[in-house]
């Protein structure tokens, strides 16, 4: 080759890398989402999601619910729509009008996992990495050998200093890999992962220490929210995970009150981190929320409690999403099956990245959550 011929192919080369530097950054200049907020509620069932409480767990033989009527003042009604309002009100109120919905069985649309393990470390996994492992088969803390979308925005200079993982569970810590991904990470029942708490922080984290554990591993979603909330007022992360908890006791307990009780109040911890990010002018239309679940559970008398393997129904879930690009689609009807696989490259793209380009084996994008030119 030609010292000429070289030279032509090198500027050639330049020149269609910059073509492409510069079609990025306009995509990323296109979207008005500045920041992304991603939410679980472990193992909520999409049952509840679109039709509210079920009559039939209503009582203390299929529910453990001791105070009926009280249970059936807050959340019976006679419509699935009434219901699921009275449920989540945020979500049938807010987003249902203002963003979209996915996973209502009833209605023609499908949101499933596609993992095989039907809990929550491959769960997990599937949503913060676009894929399925099936080398992960258990909930062991072992750290996650693959990379999050979350460690892979964090490597970025946009987002260097600027992702925060709060979980309620004790084994998120092992799933997002905190020893390596260089970002913090709250898991269980630890201190708020602060080098410097203010007296709010600090007040956490002896109401950690000093509070009777109701389970060893998952601390009260009420202690997540705060300290997702004051990390969040502190630092102004671009990226936050936040995974709530209590759905998921509450359904292995068999205790279906607490369990309407804890979705309600993730509902109200939604609505109150939307409102509070809106305030700022940091976040005000310029933040999505990513909400969904870690994997469904089974129905019936006895199913509802359960999820696994052996679960029919276990992998159907649901996703929402509410931000400035996303269309407002509402509850989505007779669409085309959307799986948890594909969450991560939709985090991604919604902040003008291509993960799934960078990471072929995830999922693609969900295109109607993104604007239509997209």
């Amino acid at each position: 080759m030609s010292v000429m011929k070289y030279r032509l192919l090198r500027v050639s080369s330049l020149l269609f890398v910059l073509m492409l530097l510069a079609l990025t950054t306009a995509d990323a200049a296109d979207l008005k989402t500045r920041n992304v907020v991603l939410i679980t509620t472990d193992g909520l069932r999409w049952q509840e999601v679109f039709t509210g409480a079920e009559k039939a767990l209503i009582n203390k033989p299929n529910g453990g619910v001791t105070d009926v009527k009280g249970i059936e003042e807050k959340f019976w009604r006679e419509t699935p729509e009434e219901r699921r309002a009275a449920l989540l009100p945020f979500f049938w109120n807010k987003i249902a009008k203002e963003g979209q919905i996915y996973g209502n069985l009833q209605k023609g649309s499908s949101s499933q996992i596609t993992n095989t393990m039907k809990f929550s470390y491959p769960g997990y996994n599937e949503i913060l990495t676009g894929f399925a492992d099936p080398l992960i088969d258990s909930n062991a803390k072992k750290p996650n050998q693959n990379f999050t979308v979350l460690e892979w925005l964090h490597r970025k200079p946009a987002f260097d200093g600027k992702v925060a993982a709060y979980s309620a569970w004790d084994v998120t810590p092992f799933i997002i890999n905190r020893e390596r991904c260089g970002f913090p990470v709250m898991g269980g029942w630890e201190s708020v992962p602060e080098p410097d708490p203010n007296p709010k922080q600090q007040l956490l984290n002896d109401l950690i220490v000093d509070t009777t554990r109701p389970n060893s591993a998952e601390v009260i979603d009420s202690f997540l929210y705060q300290a997702a909330r004051e990390h969040l007022l502190r630092h102004k992360p671009r990226v936050m995970f936040i995974g709530f908890l209590e759905t998921d006791a509450w359904g292995h307990a068999g205790r279906y009150d607490n369990l309407l009780t804890s979705a309600n109040a993730v509902d109200r911890y939604i609505q109150r981190l939307w409102e509070t990010m809106q305030s700022m002018d940091q976040y005000r239309d310029k933040t999505t929320f990513i909400i969904s679940t870690d994997h469904g559970r089974g129905s019936g008398l006895v199913d509802w409690k359960n999820h696994g393997q052996k679960i029919e129904g276990a992998e159907d879930m649901w996703m929402a999403f509410l931000g400035p690009d996303t269309p407002a689609l509402g509850e989505r009807t007779n669409c085309d099956r959307v799986t948890q696989s594909q969450i991560a490259a939709t985090l991604a793209a919604l902040l003008g990245e291509d993960y799934h380009g960078a990471v072929p084996r995830s999922g693609a994008a969900i295109k109607q959550v993104l604007p239509s030119d997209k």
